[in-house]
């Protein structure tokens, strides 16, 4: 069994039997967070280098010893701040000690604000992670892609969706996403947090009708599949 909690814009926390996770852990800064309070992960996956995903990963890898796993050219600049990373790509499914992780193309930027200068964060990405046999997609920032429709064959058991247009996929784009990926449960992230990605995630279960089963969480909620 794995819970997945909900801590607002793109973070989520999944936990299971000897497993804990943070995704794009923005909380601080973040006027939708809530629920983070206590948590202490193992790992911390990083879709890409904005604000609004890297967010509070220095801080709570430093405090928790978190393993942080993203991309090669983000696990240098985390590095140097004295984080422990895994910098890895777009390969096959890599074995790890929770179950395994692939990390999947997203249509995105990364770059890195560093105050007086932006580096490049690499290539912004998706991560399919296998943990208490359930597999979860999390997309990160993206648009939708062909490439989705390849992750049909990963069996994905609850997919975690933007929806909120401008940056990422809309409503309309994401439910089409979900026809393509074919999971057993969506989750519509990454909407509502600033005025640009206002979306209705009513409508968007409504777009997505029988292809999955649609959950929509509220920041602290919480989730258990397996």
């Amino acid at each position: 069994m794995l819970s997945v909690r909900f801590l607002g814009h793109a973070a989520f926390y999944l936990e299971g039997d000897s497993f804990s996770a943070l995704v794009d852990p923005f909380i601080s800064g973040n006027p939708a967070a809530k629920g983070a309070e206590g948590i202490r992960p193992q790992w911390i996956f990083v879709t890409h280098g904005h604000g609004d995903h890297l967010g509070d990963t220095v801080d709570i890898a430093r405090e928790s010893g978190a393993t942080v796993v993203c991309n090669y050219e983000l696990s240098l600049i985390l590095a140097r701040r004295g984080v422990r990373t895994m910098g890895m790509y777009f390969a096959g499914r890599t074995p790890m000690p929770f179950g395994s992780v692939r990390m999947v193309k997203a249509l995105h930027g990364s770059g890195v604000d560093l105050g007086d200068t932006v580096a490049y964060g690499g290539l912004a990405c998706g991560f399919v992670i296998e943990a208490c046999g359930v597999r979860v997609y999390h997309a990160g920032d993206t648009g939708l892609t062909a490439d989705m429709g390849l992750l049909a064959q990963e069996g994905i058991d609850l997919a975690l969706l933007p929806i909120g247009g401008f940056y990422v996929m809309d409503c309309e784009d994401a439910a089409r996403a979900v026809s393509m990926i074919k999971p057993k449960k969506v989750v519509p992230m990454h909407y509502d947090t600033f005025p640009p990605i206002k979306a209705d995630p009513k409508r968007f279960s409504q777009l997505v009708g029988d292809e999955a089963e649609t959950v929509i969480l509220s920041p602290g909620e919480s989730l258990t599949i397996g």
